[in-house]
């Protein structure tokens, strides 16, 4: 994992030591008239819409590290209280333009801001772009609750429905407090086109798109911690074309039938540290898209969930590169899948240099999973490329799985196959009953350094003698960080 720069220790110290502040507060009360325009730009491009589809972390060993003293950061505070821009916080009134007008005042100062949503309060925000980069590092206190419109039918009718709140090129920034980020998502996620409101599964007509929660974009040296963030209407956060990003010390609840609402995605984003979280939902607690390098994942209770997972990648024939990720000391529960890897049939690229260490599996369905024909309709074709998958390390995975499916399924392509995966000190029981499921293995090529719970005879030894010509993917070669 590559150093962290200086601003983001001295934002990790800022952040750390704002229970301690009694700096400036500007405007204690509301002002009479507010006539100021915001100078938050337009949005950027929307995401584009996704696919459908341990330890106690009471106990925090990578917090963060004191910097400056606390008389220092007392002296250089100044906080942006969202009330002094004329928020009313009853959860009703529309909120958007006191918090564009606090953003804007905090970004532009010389000195190190916190921009204030205060406790006791809740306040409701329209879809909005907060847009950097800012003049200095700046805290996002959220102490209260801030939450979007009620659903589809009060979302802005010319808005882009693909996300609620944007942080757009912010260089320096920590997302923290004691509040919550409430996503409002129950009347999304009964529309009739999600996938559980449709017999047996099926998908019915009609708009679909969902907002995610919060999202960052082209952005570096993050912070986010301590919150609470429930009920996303899609995905809770989301990272793109990020870097240097902490996320630590937070809870993500949504219901286990919720769609699509994965905790954390992280898509074209490196140098990534997620610890000590508490994450339960309707998919993947944290997933990792294409493009994704240097991401420690430590610490993290997952379920009920549809597990971690990098992918899904390779969709339309494109290529994905993904490289040195690192999962561990962590807990999944009554979930779909335990730690998966994903990809589609036609895609290129490679997923190499991943770790999976010391996890506890607790009722899951496909503990290991491996799955390159990954499809979410029964018209898929095959196709003959595919992403290589390689240098896939599994230690220390113990713990029960739910016996309606093997306790590891590792299903490679039939042209590109699975190269140099390593298991070692793997024991998986089902969770009822005595009978052991067989594993499962198709083209896949790796060892076993010691004895496996259950015996896992279908992995192939050695190095496959064919190699397709898209095995080793030069490109992502060429960009490994």
């Amino acid at each position: 994992m590559a150093t962290m720069t200086l601003s983001k220790i001295l934002l990790l110290a800022f952040a750390f030591f704002f229970t301690y502040i009694e700096g400036r507060v500007h405007g204690k009360t509301k002002p009479k008239h507010l006539h100021i325009v915001s100078l938050i730009s337009l949005p950027p491009a929307p995401a584009p819409a996704p696919a459908p589809q341990a330890a106690s972390p009471s106990y925090y060993t990578d917090s963060p590290s004191p910097g400056p003293s606390p008389n220092l950061v007392r002296s250089l505070a100044n906080v942006y209280n969202v009330l002094s821009f004329g928020a009313v916080g009853d959860g009703d009134t529309d909120d958007t333009q006191a918090f564009k007008m606090a953003w804007d005042t905090a970004c532009f100062q010389n000195e190190p801001a916190i921009l204030l949503a205060p406790d006791d309060y809740s306040f409701m925000i329209q879809p909005t772009v907060f847009t950097g980069p800012c003049k200095t590092s700046l805290v996002f206190q959220i102490d209260g609750t801030i939450m979007p419109p009620d659903g589809p039918e009060s979302w802005p009718s010319k808005t882009n429905k693909r996300q609620w709140l944007v942080f757009y090129k912010i260089d320096g920034m920590s997302m923290q407090g004691g509040g919550v980020i409430d996503g409002r998502g129950e009347k999304w996620w009964n529309l009739p086109c999600k996938p559980h409101k449709g017999p047996n599964g099926a998908t019915l007509p009609g708009p679909c798109d969902s907002p995610v929660a919060m999202r960052f974009f082209m952005s570096s040296n993050l912070i986010v911690q301590g919150l609470e963030v429930k009920n996303s209407p899609q995905f809770h956060f989301r990272f793109d074309n990020c870097q240097d990003v902490t996320v630590q010390m937070l809870s993500i609840k949504s219901p286990p039938l919720s769609p699509n609402t994965d905790g954390i995605h992280i898509e074209n984003t490196n140098n990534v540290q997620i610890y000590n979280s508490v994450i339960s939902n309707g998919d993947d607690c944290v997933s990792i898209g294409a493009g994704c390098h240097n991401v420690d994942i430590k610490n993290i209770t997952c379920g009920p969930s549809h597990g971690i997972s990098i992918g899904s990648l390779g969709i339309g024939n494109s290529r994905a590169c993904v490289s040195n990720i690192t999962v561990r000391d962590s807990v999944i529960k009554h979930s779909d899948n335990g730690v998966r890897i994903k990809t589609w049939q036609g895609g290129y690229g490679s997923v190499s240099k991943i770790s999976f260490h010391n996890i506890n599996m607790e009722t899951v369905r496909n503990p290991i999973i491996i799955d390159q024909y990954y499809c979410q309709t029964k018209n898929c074709t095959n196709q003959t490329s595919a992403v290589h998958i390689s240098d896939i390390l599994y230690t220390s995975i113990k713990g029960t799985y739910d016996v309606r499916s093997p306790p590891l399924h590792l299903a490679c392509s039939d042209s590109v196959p699975c190269t140099n995966l390593e298991l070692a000190e793997i024991e998986l029981l089902p969770a009822h009953g005595q009978f052991v499921a067989d594993p499962f293995c198709w083209n896949a090529y790796g060892a076993m350094q010691n004895l496996t719970i259950p015996p896992i005879s279908c992995l192939l030894d050695g190095i496959p003698q064919y190699i397709g010509q898209n095995t080793i993917d030069q490109y992502c070669q060429n960009n490994l960080y």
